[in-house]
């Protein structure tokens, strides 16, 4: 570990660049309107900083790209597949162990084999967005109980007393259980292990299976040994391996803990669910031992879950993302606190008074983002997870309007990072001229991805 110093250097050096497009406030202006103000409809050479997310955008290691191009291509039986699926069955001693291309692929065979439509109900803490668009395509009802707690760090708990009442009530069409590590659409804060332990003793109570959303496991664990006091001289390694404990099975986009740009894991204990799985997977992803990878990706990945597990990696990555989070905070705008390990989370609608939800205020501060700064980020809120109620043709909210800076692993410098903060001082002085935006143009599900928009 590092010595006590207030720098925290990156634990890595660069050994490959590669070049950013620049461009002035005119010219993004025209990108923006030419994208129907959607910025995942930019072109990547649009944009100076892409903090849009965190998923399949982080910097492989010399190790992987050497893991990569000693890739076994085999279509079946492949050693990549082998050495990827040591190091996970390492990890969380699961027995069914199935590669995917990504994690929405996971959740979508998951869920294909165990939801009923209009009968199944899949509680959460928080479901991010494929998890609830992948159950509400099958016609299942995903809910959230995130705990309103006093906890001063571990804010991503599941409610425990909304849980069990959930249970009590509909036991027979909960096929299972989701807990979310960490939970990203609440500001990326992390879930206690004594939740973990707890949330699986009710769905022991219950005979429910517990499933882990476990593509943030890495940067939970980390909170857990720096803020719950019984782990403070554990290995991120053993309370990893804990976690894992404590659940019936876990799907991961491997795109954010396991440092790759492409994969995700579905793994589970369940003999019978595997036959489902099974069949599912060879129908739309390919077989068993490829789930619709190369064998260059699995051995990536395989590096990329050892590499993780480094305290020095992990210490930089939360601290470096604290900072950012400080520094605007100082500037005056308003973040959701305490700040998490993969982003920061803005409050548009506290920073934004003056526009309504009706037209979308985190939209509006990403496109002025963009503009000012040519900084890419994500809406958390009402353009995610509002929604059109067919009947009555009006727009229901969502309750929470965030702006998030996802911030892509070993990726961008400090400097890159003091840039985006010079950017929001600009914001800040600006922000009584930003105005709202509505919708044109939207999709049933997942409409954010693919949205028109424009100014009001």
């Amino acid at each position: 570990m590092q010595d006590n110093f207030k720098t925290i250097i990156e634990p890595f050096k660069i050994k490959m660049v590669e070049a950013i497009s620049m461009s002035n406030k005119e010219e993004r202006k025209l990108f923006l309107q030419k994208a129907y103000y959607n910025l995942f409809l930019l072109n990547s050479d649009e944009v100076i900083i892409d903090l849009l997310t965190d998923s399949g955008t982080g910097t492989m290691s010399s190790k992987q790209w050497a893991a990569l191009i000693d890739g076994d291509e085999s279509y079946a039986g492949s050693r990549s597949y082998r050495e990827m699926k040591k190091i996970v069955y390492e990890l969380s001693k699961m027995k069914h162990i199935f590669p995917t291309h990504q994690g929405r692929a996971s959740e979508r065979i998951l869920f294909s084999c165990v939801v009923k439509k209009d009968i199944s109900i899949v509680p959460n803490n928080t479901h991010f967005d494929t998890t609830r668009a992948n159950i509400e395509y099958l016609g299942g009802t995903a809910l959230d109980f995130t705990q309103d707690s006093e906890d001063p760090i571990f804010k991503g708990n599941m409610d425990l007393k909304l849980l069990k009442d959930c249970f009590e009530k509909n036991k027979k069409n909960i096929p299972l259980c989701m807990i979310t590590i960490t939970n990203n659409s609440r500001g990326g804060l992390p879930v206690s292990l004594k939740n973990i332990k707890e949330t699986k003793a009710l769905c022991d109570q219950f005979n429910i299976p517990l499933f882990i959303d476990a593509c943030r496991f890495a940067e939970n664990s980390y909170f857990i040994q720096q803020y719950e006091s019984e782990y403070k001289n554990t290995s991120i390694l053993k309370i990893i391996q804990e976690i894992f404990s404590y659940c019936d099975g876990f799907t991961m986009s491997a795109k954010k803990d396991a440092i790759v740009n492409i994969g995700g894991l579905l793994c589970f204990n369940d003999d019978k669910l595997a036959e489902g799985v099974t069949n599912q997977l060879i129908l739309t992803e390919g077989f068993t031992t490829y789930g619709g990878l190369a064998g260059r990706d699995m051995a990536a990945m395989a590096q990329g879950l050892k590499e993780v597990q480094d305290e020095s990696y992990l210490k930089y990555r939360i601290t470096s993302t604290k900072y950012l989070g400080q520094a605007i905070k100082k500037i005056g705008i308003p973040i959701i606190e305490p700040i998490g390990g993969h982003a920061i989370y803005i409050d548009a609608k506290k920073f934004l008074p003056h526009i309504p939800v009706s037209q979308l205020p985190a939209q509006a501060l990403a496109c002025n983002l963009y503009i000012e700064g040519g900084v890419r980020s994500v809406e958390i809120g009402s353009l995610m997870f509002g929604r059109l109620d067919t009947s009555s043709k009006k727009e229901v909210p969502h309750d929470m309007e965030l702006l998030r800076l996802a911030i892509p692993r070993r990726t961008y410098t400090q400097s890159h990072i003091d840039y985006v903060i010079e950017t929001f001082e600009k914001i800040y002085k600006q922000k009584k001229d930003i105005s709202g935006l509505q919708i044109v143009k939207q999709a049933p599900l997942l409409r954010h991805f693919s949205a028109h928009l424009k100014p009001v």
